[in-house]
């Protein structure tokens, strides 16, 4: 349960004044736009690594005829989610196209031309309390749901974490703590039942005994809205949390809300604590509710240069473009276009991407919002950053290691319990990108794992390859043998025959001689 005496609520605000940063919010852009539905585009783009873990296998092939929920690819392996069609239409076939990645990169990805007609599978109602937890999480996974607050791990995953090991709590997440996005916001105001039904159900799938949801302290309609829609459900509590980036980050909300701490390198079931997205728990509603996969989502499209910004809800595979041409277009230059939040979404060369199920917002940045870093100076040895990283890690510490090359000892004093917030480069008064650092050497360790991997593969196909030589080569002797061995054997059996044989003919020779003689 949350902190209740005053002492330890004091206690944790005072450490709460320690650490994160308050980045100008800019929320007002779109936070009383309510969510409109965007038409559907010519051409839906679904690339088929839209979630952590393997890319989902498709099973259409080009000239095949559609409906919407209809399973396009299966997942591939635990790790992995498997992706519907968000509308009747056509497959124009697979390939590799622009998809969000930090680098631009390509990949595989589905391309469906819409009919307009919007024809759905058939789809079946249930009620949620009278499946058992297995079948939720299976349904789950069969609805391809994923992490909807970018984080994009496959939710049945985590659900069926609660038929293994003990996990009595459960939180949402409607922290929302990056600057301009509020699609969870206006998802928390307009659709909070949505919300609180998913987290009663996802209690069920884990066997659960509470839910919090944490919800930042400057959305008051939004908890005004969910604690309406919770006061029939005991086991249900909304808890406001305070506005401080990056308090939606699942250690900083599992700490504030019960007081417990994940330990370095775990995982919140460690402690008995299991944290969904507020968008995640509203997906898992409609797909067990009413069995709809998860096509849709709610993005926010906002920024300086955009001429509406807005809330919209969006198939899964549309064209930022799309988005962006419904919102009026721009008003002035783009100085950056961001996928997600500015804090750590991806800066995006080209409007051809699609959403993905991941994609919270789409942002146009003028040259006002984007200027003002000057170039990067001298660490100061403030300790700024130290005081601001949410974890309590030592940023400036582990960048001169990163920097000398030393990425193993950096790794023994935090990088990889580093969350990639970038609270240190914002508070910085060098302006040192701190976090792109820590990318950068995660990166790099990542590489090295993969080098590792595959050098022990090669050693492994090297070993097994002289082992099957020598025991190629130990059987070839051992054949060998045998056969000199029959060759011996077959030659004294032939020696002995012709022994006996002359031995018979010699036995009867003087018989013969002495009738003869006679």
């Amino acid at each position: 349960m949350p902190f209740s005496t005053a002492p330890a609520r004091s206690l944790l605000r005072r450490l709460f004044e320690r650490w994160g940063a308050h980045p100008e919010g800019r929320k007002q852009l779109a936070a009383e736009t309510e969510i409109a539905t965007l038409p559907l585009p010519p051409q839906l783009i679904l690339p088929l690594a839209q979630h952590i873990g393997a890319p989902a296998r498709p099973l259409v092939q080009a000239g095949e005829r559609v409906l919407r929920g209809q399973l396009l690819a299966e997942a591939q392996g635990m790790i992995s989610a498997p992706l519907h069609a968000p509308t009747s239409g056509t497959i124009d076939g697979i390939g590799d196209v622009a998809v969000p990645h930090p680098s631009g990169l390509t990949g595989p990805a589905i391309l469906l031309t819409p009919d307009g007609l919007d024809e759905a599978i058939p789809a079946e109602s249930n009620d949620p309390f009278s499946l058992e937890p297995a079948e939720i999480s299976r349904r789950v996974a069969a609805a391809g749901i994923v992490g909807m607050g970018g984080a994009t791990f496959p939710a049945a995953v985590k659900l069926a974490l609660g038929q293994k090991t003990r996990i009595p709590t459960l939180i949402l997440n409607g922290g929302e703590c990056e600057p301009y996005l509020t699609c969870d916001d206006r998802l928390m105001r307009e659709r909070a039942d949505e919300v609180i039904d998913g987290a009663r159900i996802i209690l069920r799938a884990i066997g659960g005994d509470e839910a919090m949801i944490g919800v930042e302290d400057n959305k008051p309609e939004a908890i005004a809205a969910l604690r309406t829609a919770a006061r029939d459900f005991a086991e249900v509590t909304v808890v406001p949390v305070p506005s401080r980036y990056p308090m939606g980050s699942e250690k900083q909300l599992i700490t504030w809300l019960t007081g417990k701490e994940i330990p370095a390198e775990g995982r919140p079931a460690d402690i008995g604590v299991m944290v969904q997205n507020v968008g995640t728990a509203a997906a898992i509603h409609r797909a067990i509710r009413f069995g709809e996969p998860l096509t849709r989502r709610i993005v926010t499209v906002s920024g300086g240069a955009i001429r509406t910004p807005r809330n919209l809800e969006v198939r899964i595979g549309t064209p930022l473009s799309a988005l962006v041409e419904f919102c009026g277009g721009t008003t002035r230059p783009v100085a950056r276009w961001v996928m997600g939040g500015p804090m750590m979404g991806l800066s995006i060369q080209s409007l051809d991407i699609p959403i993905i199920k991941g994609s919270g917002g789409v942002l146009a940045l003028c040259e006002a919002e984007v200027a003002g870093r000057p170039e990067p100076g001298p660490c100061i040895r403030c300790a700024s950053c130290v005081g601001a990283c949410p974890i309590g890690l030592m940023p400036l510490e582990m960048a001169a290691l990163i920097r000398n090359g030393d990425l193993k000892e950096s790794v023994a004093i935090g990088l990889k319990d580093c969350i990639g917030c970038g609270t240190c480069s914002f508070v910085c008064p060098s302006q040192i990108p701190l976090v792109q650092y820590f990318n950068h050497a995660k990166g790099e360790l990542a590489a090295q794992d993969r080098n590792k991997m595959k050098q022990d593969a090669i050693k492994q196909l090297v070993e097994a390859r002289d082992a099957r030589m020598e025991r190629e080569a130990r059987e070839k002797a051992e054949a060998a043998a045998r056969r000199k061995a029959e060759r011996e054997r077959a030659k004294a059996a032939a020696a002995e025959a012709a022994a006996a044989k002359a031995a018979a003919a010699a036995a009867t020779t003087p018989a013969k001689v002495e009738e003869t003689t006679t």
